[in-house]
């Protein structure tokens, strides 16, 4: 029988995931999936921060950029690997009312601030493109510094708001429909008025819809720019096309997310529903930095020279 608790204020209650009804008969087997998963985004995150913060020479805007956007993959990942890992062996999926907020705080700042960095990475590739003799006064580092810090405060401002509204409401169920908490699936369980959150909640939406009009503003000017000369098609293909991929790649997970979320049909199988709530935490921390190792030559050379310096090392000795 579902257990029906009413919170106001600072009341903490136990939400029970019923996400994982379809995990049953595939513990073990998801298990090995999810921590080989975590294994592979630990390393190649990790991989291109330590490239960019042990080699001078990458201590660039575009790659201090870099670097913040595999240190927020890392971020958004530990708010909800581990509690999953540890789910798909439980017999009994539950959550803390506290630990539920600290989990919708993580993974929606990890996705603002993703969306962020990625937005400041595209007016970046349009000042070293368009205007090649300003770059260094525009992107200077003390600005670079200034401008990662805001992609970093301005969403956890936003989430403070938006996690404070959910956490006043009054709510009238305990069953999230999820593998993990996300502040919609609360909202829904409120039996108090949610006007506010809703309204907030669009402001939020429509601010990021303006990063992504600000991006593709961006490239447009960067690709009039870069089919004028030789040169501006070499960094295009070289800086651009690796963002535009990761843009386009976390854009789709959020996106499939956020409308799952709303106006997911109940007729929709759980394991596909699953699969949509959890596909923006898993394929964004993977590809984006093999993307990026791959396609940046820099990055690429600078790892590779690591990795057989690593390897030689033992047959010097």
């Amino acid at each position: 029988m579902e257990q029906v608790t009413k919170m106001r204020n600072t009341s903490i209650i136990v939400f029970f995931l019923s996400g994982f009804s379809e995990t049953v008969n595939y513990r073990v087997t998801l298990f090995s999936l999810t921590l080989l998963s975590y294994c592979v985004i630990l390393v190649v995150n990790v991989s291109i921060i330590l490239t960019i913060i042990l080699d001078e020479n990458l201590h660039e805007p575009m790659y201090i950029c870099l670097c913040n956007l595999c240190i927020n993959e890392l971020y958004g990942t530990v708010g909800f690997y581990p509690k999953f890992t540890i789910d798909l062996l439980s017999d009994i999926q539950v959550i803390s009312y506290a630990g539920c907020l600290l989990q919708i705080y993580v993974i929606y700042s990890y996705a603002m601030v993703g969306y962020s960095v990625l937005t400041l990475m595209s007016y970046d590739r349009y000042v070293a493109i368009c205007r090649p003799l300003e770059y260094h006064s525009v992107m200077s580092l003390r600005r670079t510094v200034v401008l990662v810090s805001l992609s970093w405060f301005v969403p956890f401002c936003c989430v403070t708001i938006g996690v404070t509204l959910t956490s006043t409401l009054n709510l009238c169920g305990s069953h999230i429909q999820k593998l993990y908490c996300d502040n919609w699936s609360i909202v829904k369980l409120a039996c108090s008025s949610t006007t506010a959150n809703s309204i907030v909640g669009l402001i939020f939406i429509s601010f990021y819809c303006c990063h992504v009009l600000f991006i593709l503003g961006s490239y447009v000017q960067l690709v009039k720019s870069a089919v004028k000369s030789r040169e501006g098609r070499r960094k295009f293909t070289q800086t651009c096309v690796p963002h535009l991929l990761s843009l386009f790649n976390v854009s789709a997970a959020l996106l499939f997310d956020l409308m799952y979320s709303r106006y997911g049909s109940a007729s929709v199988p759980q394991s596909v529903k699953n699969f949509m709530a959890i596909q923006f935490l898993l394929i964004p921390p993977i590809l984006n930095p093999v993307i990026y190792g791959l396609v940046l030559t820099k990055i690429r050379s600078r790892i590779i020279y690591l990795c057989m310096r690593f390897v030689h090392a033992p047959a010097c000795q």
